[in-house]
């Protein structure tokens, strides 16, 4: 089980705009250098993001990608979320809702619980990863001095 690279990369600009000061501005380019990732990807990254009301997107000569709201209303879940969907670990754990039925084997099932303990874990480590905490441990590491220097 692995967040596709598109959840990798979103997440890593989120922490780098999440590091920038509320008014600055970052350009496509700046972010994917800044996040280490392909521009032409990060764009349509930026798309979903921007789409799921995570980030705004100025144009114009000083345009660029800011947060929508503060870092620290935003968790690692809405960003996931944002581009992966509803974290779903299993077929039996997603929403029962749409005509979609509940898994038949649930009740004689004994993974079942299992599954959506791991996923509710999961969504509550992601959740409680604000941005802004990423964004001043990542400051924060950068200021360290490195082993090979």
């Amino acid at each position: 089980m692995q967040l596709t690279r598109a959840a990798d990369y979103g997440v890593r600009a989120m922490v780098h705009l999440a590091g920038l000061s509320e008014t600055r501005r970052a350009g496509t380019a700046v972010l994917a250098k800044a996040a280490e990732v392909p521009p032409t990807f990060l764009t349509k990254v930026l798309q979903r993001l921007t789409a799921s009301g995570l980030v705004v997107s100025h144009r114009g000569p000083n345009g660029g990608f800011t947060l929508a709201v503060p870092a620290s209303s935003i968790s690692l879940l809405h960003v996931v979320e944002a581009i992966e969907g509803p974290i779903q670990l299993n077929l039996c754990t997603g929403p029962h809702a749409n005509g979609i039925p509940e898994c038949p084997r649930q009740t004689r099932c004994a993974v079942h619980n299992v599954w959506m303990h791991a996923q509710a874990k999961l969504r509550e480590v992601l959740g409680e990863a604000s941005l802004d905490e990423l964004a001043r441990e990542c400051a924060r590491n950068l200021e360290l001095p490195r082993k090979d220097e």
